[in-house]
Order: structure tokens, then C-alpha cells, then sequence
């Protein structure tokens, strides 16, 4: 395996371990930290996307010319990307959160089989 796979392959593993937490899991507040693992996996994923051994800020300076920018310098639009991502994140997991609290004062569980089986 390629040292430069591995981050990538790390990440989809983190990925994998929140899709199971999201499919496999009954509890609410399970599902909401699996989902949340997701999100983190998805992040490092695109990070990873614009990551550069030994790369350069992406400013450009009068004594550089154009081909050494561009093989040279880190992407920085996954970056701006992500800073929306844990934007967008955090608002869906505060969503979450109060819909979570809103279903245990109703039903007193966060168990989703017993959520389905009551009536009301």
C-alpha cells in the first residue's frame, strides 16, 4: 500500500464507521453522534483532496512565476469548502439535537423501535 493512500483510506474508514452508527444503531442520540462522525469523515476527505507535500500558501508573489504557483501550492478551495461544511454541520446537529429532546419529552425514549410501536 502507498503512504499517500493511506490518510485517504484512514478517512473512508472514519466515514464507514459513522454510516454504521447512522444505519445499524436505535438510540437518537447514537444516531446523532454517527452522523456527526460522518461529517467529520467527509471533512477530512476533502481536506485530504487539497493537501500538498512541502506546498506553499496560495499567494502569489512577484518572483514566482505561473507554473511554479501552480505545481507548487496548496488548493485552498476544499479548505473554504469545509469551513461551510462545519457551518452547515453544526446548524443540522443543533436541529437534531432539539428534535431528539422534543421526541424524549414526548415519548420519554430515544429508543426508535419502541418510537414506532407507540401511538400518538
Amino acid at each position: 500500500m502507498n503512504l499517500q493512500t493511506l490518510p485517504f483510506l484512514l478517512a473512508m474508514i472514519v466515514v464507514a464507521v459513522g454510516l454504521y452508527a447512522v444505519v445499524c444503531k436505535k438510540n437518537l442520540i447514537k444516531i446523532i453522534v454517527g452522523i456527526i462522525i460522518l461529517d467529520y469523515g467527509a471533512n477530512l476527505f476533502l481536506m485530504l483532496t487539497g493537501y500538498r507535500e512541502n506546498g506553499l500558501a496560495p499567494i502569489r508573489t512577484a518572483n514566482m512565476n505561473a507554473d511554479n504557483f501552480l505545481n507548487s501550492s496548496v488548493d485552498p478551495v476544499p479548505q473554504a469548502l469545509i469551513l461551510t461544511s462545519i457551518v452547515i454541520g453544526l446548524g443540522t446537529v443543533a436541529l437534531m439535537t432539539a428534535l431528539a429532546i422534543r421526541i424524549y419529552e414526548k415519548y420519554e425514549t430515544f429508543d426508535i423501535s419502541e418510537i414506532k410501536q407507540l401511538k400518538g
